[in-house]
């Protein structure tokens, strides 16, 4: 079975989200989105809402599944049998950043492929640290969320 993990802190997820896994689903036999823990970085939302979200949004998409993962993303692949790691790229500096992951996932990952989409131009300027900086602005951050996304403001 070809497994790939889109892994992410999805803080929140975004239309640019889903818009790449949902291009990916024809690509593989299963698309894991994962929400990777780390316990030195402050989240806006916790990750109980953060899941919550990933599973509805992809409810009705057979193909996806949602976890969460602490520690290298290399070892999760490993431990779910995954053989690719799915990342979006929005501009060159995504590209230049992703690529040297990519090449140490591969080493820790023991052949872990990353494959990348590059995004569409319509998603390009989205970014989940954008999208959190709108909500603590308190602006409408709805235009750049998944329909029926909802939060109430606890700051």
């Amino acid at each position: 079975m070809k497994t790939a993990v889109f892994p992410g802190s999805f803080d929140p997820i975004t239309v640019g989200h889903v818009e790449l896994v949902k291009r990916a689903v024809p690509l593989f036999d299963q698309v894991v989105v994962a929400v990777g823990v780390n316990s030195q970085k402050s989240y806006l939302f916790d990750l109980e809402q953060r899941m919550q979200w990933l599973r509805e949004v992809f409810a009705d998409e057979p193909k996806i599944s949602v976890d969460s993962f602490e520690g290298l993303t290399a070892h999760y692949c490993r431990k779910i049998g995954a053989r690719y790691l799915l990342r979006g790229l929005r501009n060159a500096s995504d590209f230049d950043y992703e690529k040297t992951i990519s090449q140490l996932n591969e080493i820790v990952g023991e052949g872990l492929e990353t494959i990348f989409l590059i995004s569409q131009p319509a998603y390009s300027h989205i970014s989940s640290t954008i999208v959190r900086e709108i909500i603590k602005g308190g602006g409408d951050a709805g235009p750049f969320l998944p329909a029926g996304i909802t939060f109430h403001r606890t700051m």
